[in-house]
């Protein structure tokens, strides 16, 4: 029979081990520059990314560009808190999470349209359907290329109606990061062509 020290030791590991074991599928921070040590680090990232390509025509390249730029592949990102007087916590500027920094609205508007009511925004297959699905609609609505990085991400940061108003062309920053979404994209492209 064990004793209650034993016990003890034992109920307090599991938590820890259950911890370590589900971050598995963190990569290393030095992978995240390269999608085949995405495909092979994380294997249901790369399903998750042509399942979306199947679906909704959205090249995986520029999948994961602007996963990366929106998350860094952080399954809990949100945008920093706001501070009240500069040193109180307030609230969040938007109600973006998870690895597609989706909103509240726009994910339900997701959830709608492809009737995915179980989809989680912290869940890679969702998201990445959910990008897939948000950006075929820049397509369709917009007339971008599903292959062009660069405008398919201005539309995903700003909106189809904020993209059409041209919101994006005062916001000299938000060009920058659209071109480093496309210059990663053309990355992620030309590695994939040596994947294993």
């Amino acid at each position: 029979m064990l004793n209650k020290a034993v016990v003890l030791t034992l109920a307090l590991s599991i938590p820890v081990l259950g911890g370590i074991s589900g971050c598995s599928s963190t990569l290393p921070k030095s992978s995240l520059s390269n999608i085949c040590d995405i495909y092979y680090h994380s294997p249901e990232w790369r399903r998750a990314a042509w399942d979306s390509y199947d679906r909704w025509g959205i090249p995986p390249n520029v999948l994961l560009a602007i996963v990366y730029q929106e998350s860094t592949f952080n399954a809990e990102a949100r945008p920093e808190r706001d501070y009240l007087f500069g040193i109180i916590p307030w609230k969040r500027p938007t109600s973006a999470y998870g690895y597609a920094q989706a909103t509240d609205f726009t994910w339900y508007e997701y959830q709608k349209s492809t009737g995915n009511w179980r989809a989680q925004r912290n869940d890679i297959h969702d998201a990445l359907d959910f990008m897939g699905w948000y950006n075929n609609g820049s397509n369709q609505r917009l007339k971008i290329r599903k292959t062009d990085a660069y405008n398919l991400y201005l539309a995903y940061h700003e909106g189809h109606g904020g993209f059409k108003r041209g919101t994006h062309r005062k916001k000299k920053w938000l060009l920058d990061t659209a071109k480093r979404v496309e210059s990663r994209a053309k990355k992620y492209l030309q590695q994939e062509q040596h994947c294993r």
